[in-house]
């Protein structure tokens, strides 16, 4: 059977010093399956747009800010990780420069600045914590990762980087 996945792209806000991250804190929804979670900023693909095009969307709509620069840091594909078993592919992003002034909040929850090297004392997806210090390490090699889940939880994580 064909892999067919949803296609989405997560980006990383870094703030103008490089120290810290805007998260956005999922905390307006209670139907949300990320309540409660911190996360980067992001969403699924549009049909007439291309990954890099999707990102600066999904940044401009869920931060209000304008990306001016970014790097594409890796790709993970997730299988059965939607709320009835999707697959995602995604595209993970670290912005590095940006204009405008970001947004407090928005119809998902709170956006937060959090400092870099705190990011895993956050409440997050268990999975998370196994590619965020990929997405910062400053290897300039994008990872490539795939993270099985099954009933909401993490299987397994692998990746390579060449």
């Amino acid at each position: 059977m064909p892999y067919t996945p949803i296609t989405g792209t997560l980006g990383y806000v870094l703030s103008p010093d490089g120290t810290q991250v805007l998260m956005i804190h999922r905390n307006a929804r209670p139907e949300d399956e990320h309540l409660g979670k911190y996360n980067g900023l992001g969403g699924k693909l549009e049909n007439d747009e291309d990954i890099a095009a999707g990102m600066v969307r999904e940044i401009a709509e869920e931060a209000g800010i304008e990306c001016t620069a970014m790097e594409l840091r890796g790709t993970i594909s997730w299988p059965g990780f939607g709320r009835n078993g999707e697959d995602w592919l995604c595209f993970i992003f670290l912005i590095t420069a940006w204009t405008g002034t970001p947004l407090t909040s928005n119809p998902e929850g709170t956006l937060e600045w959090a400092p870099i090297e705190r990011l895993g004392e956050l409440p997050m997806w268990e999975g998370d914590r196994h590619f965020l210090p990929l997405v910062f390490d400053g290897d300039p090699r994008p990872f490539h990762g795939v993270m099985p889940y099954r009933n909401g939880r993490m299987v397994s994580w692998s990746f390579s980087r060449f």
